[in-house]
């Protein structure tokens, strides 16, 4: 039932209080102290270690356990280097650069806070990242508010809910590729299963925020700007558009996520060398550091300056040590104890999905941090599931549901501090139009009985 057997069996009162005080351990070094995710991670792993011990569980078990649950993320970590590739092989083919461009042609008219949300979602999805999106085009956004006297409140909470619209449903995301990995599901199935909760999600909020807007037209100086500086790259070229099809016809026909990426990335590169005359040596320092903007406007710059291999190793070294973390809570009896006390009562298929939002939102409250509640919540989930007969996709989008997506609305979470920071509106104020980021919990947890039939 388990991903890793236990070498210990704790009551359920002990594996409660144990797991409370490592949870509250984890979060005050996250939430009061500001520390970066994987020092409180590590020492969660040697109080684990310590408690291992102490109960006499031999060290190479403990040992065995730790790698077990690091070597379930392989798979997502092979992705997370082959995306920093990706994102910078569409860099300099022009493809990212593309697509912005044509998410700014969409700017205009009267329905700003719905284009606000709109073409954040098309960056969103074109980066791969709602943290980049947000401190990009979102403080662009914030500043063309504060020219129309718009709310900014309200703009902030278009930014966010496109920008991660964009996390979720891009292939380039490093939560989406997560969420698919950790409890084996291939990527494109994973994004194609949630347009399920995610689509309905998505015009819901465009309409609510289209009635919002107000009738004032958005000044089309702040936009040449982008353009004009976009252009100015030279990387864009009718080719651009190439690599993305490429992937869109892999999706077509179920290619497996690696070899899809793969392909585009390279087809990517050479168009790049083509069209861009870049020298193979530079290409290959951009595949590792990633692609720097130096065009004469800098919040493009800003937004260009991404991707490489180097950058995406934060995320993999924290995915390794949480994961192996995961394996000491199993290993150690601690999560099995406390799955084994409410699975009785965990048979219908509303209350495993209610179940698995609960605690993904659970994990954001309590640690602040979005990789840990895809993480933890889909290795304790995953045996469930499987048990159950319900589909690992269903997890997979609903840890995305309630996992992704909830983070930003933590006034201490990682997300929510560091977009608080980028836009200078607080977390408290833009929640309540954070409409997508609200919807999609609620969606999943109404639907989460039925959609998996459909599917």
């Amino acid at each position: 039932m388990f991903p890793i057997n236990p070498k210990h069996h704790p009551s359920t009162g002990e594996s409660v209080l144990f797991f409370i005080f490592i949870v509250g351990l984890i979060s005050y070094f996250i939430i009061e102290l500001g520390t970066v995710p994987h020092v409180p991670i590590l020492l969660g792993i040697f109080v684990l270690l310590a408690y291992g011990l102490m109960k006499r569980i031999p060290f190479k078990d403990l040992e065995e356990g730790m790698t077990a649950g690091a070597k379930s993320g392989m798979g997502a970590i092979f992705l997370f280097l082959l995306i920093g590739v990706l994102i910078s092989s569409w860099m300099i083919s022009g493809t990212i650069p593309a697509l912005i461009n044509t998410g700014f042609t969409f700017i205009g008219g009267t329905w700003f806070y719905a284009i606000v949300f709109a073409v954040t979602a098309i960056v969103g999805i074109s980066l791969g990242s709602s943290l980049t999106t947000t401190a990009t085009i979102g403080v662009a956004f914030i500043g063309m508010a504060g020219a129309l006297d718009a709310s900014l409140a309200i703009t902030a909470g278009a930014i966010v809910s496109g920008a991660f619209f964009g996390d979720k449903m891009s292939p380039l995301s490093d939560t989406t590729n997560l969420a698919s990995t950790i409890v084996q599901v291939d990527l494109f199935d994973h994004i194609k299963h949630m347009c399920l909760t995610t689509v309905p999600a998505f015009i819901i909020t465009f309409i609510l925020f289209a009635l919002l807007s107000p009738n004032e037209t958005v000044p089309m100086q702040n936009i040449t700007k982008y353009q004009d500086a976009l252009v100015q790259t030279n990387l864009i070229h009718w080719t651009s558009w190439l690599p993305l099809l490429v992937l869109v016809i892999c999706t077509i026909v179920k290619a497996p996520a690696f070899i899809a990426l793969a392909f585009s990335s390279v087809l990517a590169t050479i168009l790049a060398s083509i069209t861009n005359h870049l020298p193979w040596s530079g290409i290959w320092s951009i595949w590792f550091n990633g692609y720097t903007g130096n065009t004469d406007f800098q919040p493009v710059n800003d937004l260009l300056t991404k991707g490489g291999i180097n950058s995406m190793l934060f995320t993999v070294s924290l995915v390794i040590l949480a994961l192996g973390f995961g394996g000491l809570l199993f290993v150690t009896g601690i999560v099995p104890s406390i799955l084994t006390a409410f699975q009785e009562k965990l048979k219908k298929v509303r209350s495993i999905v209610i179940s698995t939002a609960a605690t993904a939102i659970g994990v954001n409250v309590l640690i602040g941090e979005q990789y840990l509640s895809i993480m933890l919540t889909g290795e304790t989930f995953k045996g469930i599931y499987q048990k159950s007969g319900l589909p690992n996709k269903v997890l997979s989008r609903t840890l995305e549901d309630a996992g992704t997506v909830i983070n930003p609305l933590v006034p201490w979470s990682v997300c929510g501090v560091f977009i608080a920071d980028v836009l200078g509106v607080s977390v408290l104020a833009y929640l309540p139009f954070a409409f997508f980021c609200l919807l999609s919990p609620i969606i999943t947890i109404i639907f989460g009985g039925k959609v998996y039939k459909k599917s």
